[in-house]
């Protein structure tokens, strides 16, 4: 049965389809009787409340187009700040080994080797008469020697020497034989006596020793001690632990002025031939140093007359390891002196080379006073 209430389909087959029951009734034809209205059917029926208006959409962010750039603006009664300019290229030295450059890391930019540390060879010839080179040597990785000169060609005549010989068993003794031989050179650059100049020197270089130990005396570092004071023709010497100073004249008999604080040293006096006592297992075991462990800082000390023409010469033993007896040195010391010749650095940097040449074994440090006939230029007769 059909809906009564179903409006009929329209004839225009493009004409919108009402939906069903929405109540729509056709337009009454042409002529056709109306019907009454209602009574009541006037009356005013209540308006519908307005619509609310739609939001307006965000618009996307630049659906115009990307937004202006701001205009150039003109600075009146000043100048522009001027363009950084480029930083300056530096120079982090040379490969020795293949003439490459370093980066500021170290490292060759060619080869990959690393830079060496400035402490592996160090020069000092403070006056045409005193100079000295401390080497790191061929066997070792680090430098543990270290070395303090003092002179001036104003004070002909006049000098201070100093090296220490870090122990390398302890720890940060590199440091500690730098520090003890800048402590010892202030305080022998002074005047009075030498010998009380070489006391305060010795107790200054200990307490530098300490210092960079700290708190820690467990496992302290520690040092080799010899110095030297050069005036008025004579050389008073200062030593504790093996390192030494010799005196090598032009003419006359080479002398080593410092005995070593050693168990070889020890053997010696015992009876063992010297050679032999060198060469065992004992040989550089020391038995004095410097050190808050240490049980004496009091240097041995001496004095010596230095007029004569020839070298006093101070060394850890790297160098006398090859030539102990002192007339075993001062003939290395004449054979190098003939190749390099007779000015201080040179000749300090030729000893430093034989001693590398022997095997560089140690580390290396050689100083050299030019006595008795030196002249501002550093040669002698």
């Amino acid at each position: 049965m059909s809906d009564p209430t179903t409006t009929p389909l329209p004839d225009d087959p493009t004409a919108p389809i009402p939906a069903p029951g929405s109540g729509r009734t056709e337009a009454p034809a042409p002529g056709a009787e109306q019907p009454e209205a209602e009574p009541g059917a006037d009356a005013a029926q209540p308006e519908a409340a307005p619509a609310e208006p739609a939001a307006e959409e965000e618009p996307e962010p630049f659906s115009d187009g990307p937004p202006p750039l701001p205009e150039p603006m003109l600075v009146l009664d000043g100048a522009l700040p001027p363009a950084a300019a480029a930083a300056p290229e530096v120079d982090h030295g040379t490969c020795a080994s293949c003439g490459g450059g370093f980066d500021e890391e170290g490292w060759c930019t060619q080869c990959g080797e690393r830079r060496p540390d400035p402490r592996h060879h160090v020069t000092s010839a403070p006056s045409a008469s005193v100079a000295g080179v401390c080497d790191r040597g061929r066997r070792h990785r680090d430098n543990e020697d270290a070395m303090a000169l003092w002179a001036d060609d104003g004070q002909p005549g006049r000098a201070v020497l100093v090296v220490c010989d870090g122990v390398s068993s302890a720890p940060r003794s590199a440091e500690a034989s730098l520090a003890a031989a800048e402590a010892a050179l202030e305080q022998l650059r002074g005047s009075g006596d030498p010998e009380q100049r070489h006391d305060r020197a010795a107790r200054a270089a200990a307490d530098a020793v300490s210092a960079v130990a700290g708190e820690s005396h467990r496992d302290a570092p520690s040092c080799t001690y010899v110095s030297a004071v050069v005036e008025d023709d004579r050389a008073s010497v200062a030593s504790i632990g093996d390192s030494r100073a010799y005196w090598l004249p032009d003419d006359g008999e080479p002398q080593r002025l410092t005995s070593d604080d050693s168990m070889a040293e020890e053997q010696v006096r015992a009876g063992i031939p010297r050679a032999e006592a060198e060469a065992g297992p004992l040989a550089h075991t020391i038995t004095r140093w410097l050190g808050p462990d240490s049980p004496d800082h009091r240097p041995g000390t001496t004095v010596h007359d230095v007029a004569a023409p020839g070298w006093l010469l101070l060394a850890s033993d790297g160098l006398w390891n090859y030539a102990s007896d002192p007339a075993d040195l001062a003939a290395v010391v004449r054979s190098v002196g003939s190749r390099v010749g007779h000015s201080p650095a040179p000749l300090a940097q030729g000893l430093v080379d034989w001693a590398n040449e022997q095997g560089g074994a140690d580390n290396i440090t050689v100083a050299l006073a030019r006595c008795g006939d030196a002249r501002q230029d550093g040669t002698h007769g």
